[in-house]
C-alpha cells in the first residue's frame, strides 16, 4: 500500500517523533516501505537573518545536523528498514510538502503537539497546514 513514508523529525523536540515514528517504522515494516525522515533548518541565507550571523553558518549547522540525523536513525530506526535522511530549509510545514513531492512520499507521518504555543494562535500548528496542503495521505499521531 505504501512505498515512501515520510517523518519530519524535530532532533531538538522529543515530541515530534517519540509516538510517530513507532508508528511510521511499523508502517514500513508492514508495507516494505522505505522510511525518509526530514529536518528542517531555518533559512540563514535571508538577509535579514543572514546578517547575524557568520558567513558559514548556514554550512555549520548543515554538517552538524546531518551527523545528528545519522545518530537519531542509527540509534532510533529498527535495522531492516531502509532509510533516507533529509535536510532543508525552510518553514516547516512547507519544506515537508516540498520535500514529500520531490521524493514522490505516498504517506506524512507526523506527530501533533497537543500543547498550544503563542506561536500556533498567529501562525497556525504545522501539521494542520500540511494536512491541508499535502497531496498525499497524512497520518497524525497523538
Amino acid at each position: 500500500m505504501y512505498q515512501k513514508i515520510l517523518l519530519p523529525v524535530d532532533l531538538n523536540e522529543e515530541s515530534s517523533w517519540k509516538k510517530a515514528l513507532p508508528v511510521a517504522t511499523t508502517l514500513c515494516q508492514t508495507f516494505g516501505a522505505s522510511l525518509h525522515l526530514v529536518s528542517v533548518l531555518p533559512e540563514f541565507t535571508m538577509p535579514m537573518v543572514g546578517a547575524y550571523f557568520p558567513k558559514d553558518f548556514s554550512e555549520k549547522a548543515h554538517v552538524a545536523m546531518k551527523q545528528a540525523l545519522i545518530d537519531f536513525t542509527e540509534a532510533q530506526v529498527p535495522d531492516g528498514i531502509q532509510t533516507q535522511n533529509v535536510i532543508v530549509d525552510g518553514s516547516p510545514w512547507e519544506a515537508i510538502i516540498k520535500v514529500g513531492k520531490k521524493l514522490d512520499a505516498d504517506l506524512i507521518v507526523m506527530a501533533s503537539h497537543t500543547k498550544r504555543k503563542f506561536a500556533d494562535y498567529v501562525l497556525g500548528p504545522n501539521a494542520e497546514h500540511v494536512v491541508h496542503h499535502a497531496k498525499v495521505s497524512v497520518m497524525i499521531v497523538r
